[in-house]
C-alpha cells in the first residue's frame, strides 16, 4: 500500500512558494493530497484509493475531480471541467482537493529553491501547477468525490471580473510572471520587437470608422446604445453599423425608427440563422459600409463621451496599432459605479502582453480593429469569446495599443447573458477559451519554427 500524505494549505488558495517547499520538504509518501482551501472537507465513500487508482492507471502527474457544494443549505453538484495545454487562467477551477505525485513536487522544489525570479508570495501553487503540467497529464476524474461548504455565493457575472479587481493587483503581478516563465519553457513567447508595420492606406474606405452593433432582442437597450454611437463628435466621417440577428422582441422596429432619422446608421439583417455575435461581426467588417476601423459597441452599453470613437482613432495612429482596446467602468442602469469600478486592464505591456493574454480571461473593451486585418482573420462564429479569440490573433503579430482612460459603460442588469450562469454554462465558455488558449500556443510555436 502506498504511503499517503493529506495536507491542507493555510492561506486560501495563493499559498507562498516557501509555504509549498516546506511541504515538499516534510512529505515522504508516494502520493500527496492537497486541500487547497482552509476548510472541512468530506471525502466520498472510496474516493482516496479512487484517485490514487486514476493516478496509477494514468501516470498522471496530478488528478482532480468533481465534488457536492452545500450553499446556503441546499447541495449541489458542481462539475469541473478537463484541463488542457491552454489551460492557463490562474483562477482555473480544480476544485479544493488534489492528488499529486509526491516526487514530482519535490522535483518541482529543487528547480524553484534557488530561483529568485521564482519565489512567489501569492502565486506559489500557479507555478506548481504550471510545473506539473509540463511533467505529465492533469487528470480530470468526472466523477463526485468529495462534500465542501461554498462560501462564495455570488452570481456568476459578480465573479468574473474579480481577474481584473485593482486591489488584486500584486497577486496579478506575480501571476504574469509565473505564466511568463512556464510561456518560455514551453517556446511560445512572442518577441513584440519583431511585429509588422501596418499600412493605414492599403485600401480606400468611404468612411473612416464605423461602429459595430450586433443585437438580438435588445429592445430595452438598443436605442440608448445606438444613440451613444450616433452622438459622437469627430474629426471624421463614421457610421454606425448595427447587425439584427432576427429579433423578435421589438428591437427591429426600434431601430427602423432610428435609420429614417438618420442617414449614418446602417441595419443589416443576416439571411442566415445560425450567426452567433462573430457571425454577426463578420458581416459588418466585410459590408461595403464597414469603415478603416470598425469599433466595438455592445447593445447593452453606451460610451463614457461624445470623444470616445475619436480618443479611439487617434490611438491607431498614435501607436501604430492594429488593434486598440479601451478602458471600462462597471456600473447600473442609473450609471452609477459598480465593483470593482474601473477595468483598464493595466497589466498590460508592449513587451508583455501578447504572453500575459494568455492568463487573463479577457482583454477590456471597447475593442477596435484595422478592418483588413479583421477581414483576413474572421471573428469565430460564436457568441462566446468572439472577441477574445481575435485579440489572441492580432496579438501573434500585430501590435495591440491600448486607452488605459475610461472609454466605456458596462451597464450590469438582470437581462445582461452573462448575469448568473448555471455552472454547466460558466464551464462550457471557460473549456472553450481555454481552446482557444491551446490553439494559440500551438500555433506560436508553430511560428517559432
Amino acid at each position: 500500500m502506498e504511503k499517503i500524505d493529506y495536507i491542507s494549505l493555510e492561506s486560501n488558495g495563493l499559498p507562498s512558494t516557501q509555504e509549498l517547499l516546506k511541504i515538499a520538504e516534510k512529505t515522504t509518501s508516494d502520493f500527496m493530497f492537497l486541500n487547497l482551501k482552509p476548510r472541512i472537507v468530506e471525502m466520498g465513500d472510496g474516493a482516496v484509493l479512487r484517485m490514487i487508482r486514476a493516478a496509477k492507471d494514468t501516470d498522471a502527474a496530478m488528478v482532480f475531480g468533481d465534488y457536492l457544494a452545500v450553499k446556503e443549505g441546499e447541495i449541489e453538484r458542481h462539475p469541473v471541467i478537463d484541463y488542457q495545454e491552454g489551460s492557463l487562467r490562474d483562477d482555473f477551477d480544480f476544485g479544493q482537493v488534489v492528488l499529486i505525485r509526491t516526487h514530482l513536487m519535490k522535483e518541482w522544489a529543487k528547480e524553484v529553491a534557488a530561483d529568485e525570479n521564482r519565489q512567489f508570495q501569492f502565486a506559489g501553487w500557479y507555478d506548481l501547477r504550471l510545473f506539473l503540467s509540463r511533467c505529465g497529464l492533469l487528470f480530470h476524474l468526472n466523477e463526485t468525490l468529495y462534500t465542501i461548504v461554498e462560501e462564495d455565493t455570488r452570481k456568476s457575472g459578480e465573479k468574473q471580473f474579480d481577474y481584473v479587481n485593482p486591489r488584486n493587483r500584486e497577486v496579478q503581478i506575480e501571476m504574469e510572471r509565473a505564466c511568463t516563465i512556464h510561456l518560455a519553457k514551453l517556446g511560445a513567447l512572442i518577441d513584440t520587437t519583431s511585429y509588422g508595420e501596418i499600412d493605414f492606406n492599403e485600401q480606400d474606405f468611404s468612411v473612416e470608422a464605423s461602429v459595430v452593433i450586433p443585437v438580438f432582442n435588445r429592445a430595452k437597450t438598443i436605442a440608448d446604445a445606438v444613440k451613444s454611437a450616433l452622438s459622437q463628435e469627430t474629426k471624421f466621417s463614421y457610421n454606425v453599423i448595427v447587425v439584427d440577428n432576427h429579433s423578435t422582441d421589438g428591437t427591429t422596429e426600434i431601430l427602423a425608427e432610428l435609420a429614417s432619422e438618420n442617414k449614418n446608421l446602417v441595419v443589416l439583417t443576416p439571411h442566415r440563422r445560425d450567426l452567433g455575435i462573430g457571425g454577426c461581426w463578420n458581416m459588418a467588417i466585410f459590408d461595403e459600409h464597414c469603415g478603416r476601423f470598425a469599433v466595438q459597441l455592445d447593445s447593452d452599453d453606451l460610451y463614457s463621451s461624445p470623444q470616445t470613437l475619436q480618443k479611439v482613432v487617434e490611438a491607431f495612429y498614435e501607436q501604430r496599432a492594429a488593434m486598440i482596446v479601451g478602458s471600462y467602468r462597471m456600473c447600473n442602469f442609473q450609471l452609477e459605479t459598480l465593483p470593482p469600478g474601473l477595468i483598464d486592464h493595466r497589466e498590460w505591456t508592449d513587451e508583455n502582453g501578447p504572453n500575459n493574454a494568455l492568463r487573463i480571461n479577457g482583454l477590456g473593451a471597447p475593442r477596435a480593429f484595422f478592418t483588413p486585418l479583421a477581414r483576413q482573420i474572421r471573428f469565430p462564429n460564436t457568441s462566446y469569446g468572439e472577441d477574445y479569440a481575435m485579440g489572441l490573433a492580432f496579438s501573434r503579430r500585430w501590435r495591440i495599443g491600448r486607452i488605459y482612460d475610461e472609454l466605456y459603460l458596462c451597464r450590469r442588469w438582470e437581462g445582461n447573458s452573462d448575469a448568473a450562469l448555471p455552472i454547466e454554462k460558466v464551464n462550457a465558455n471557460n473549456l472553450y477559451k481555454d481552446r482557444l488558449r491551446t490553439m494559440e500556443l500551438m500555433a506560436r510555436r508553430k511560428m517559432k519554427k
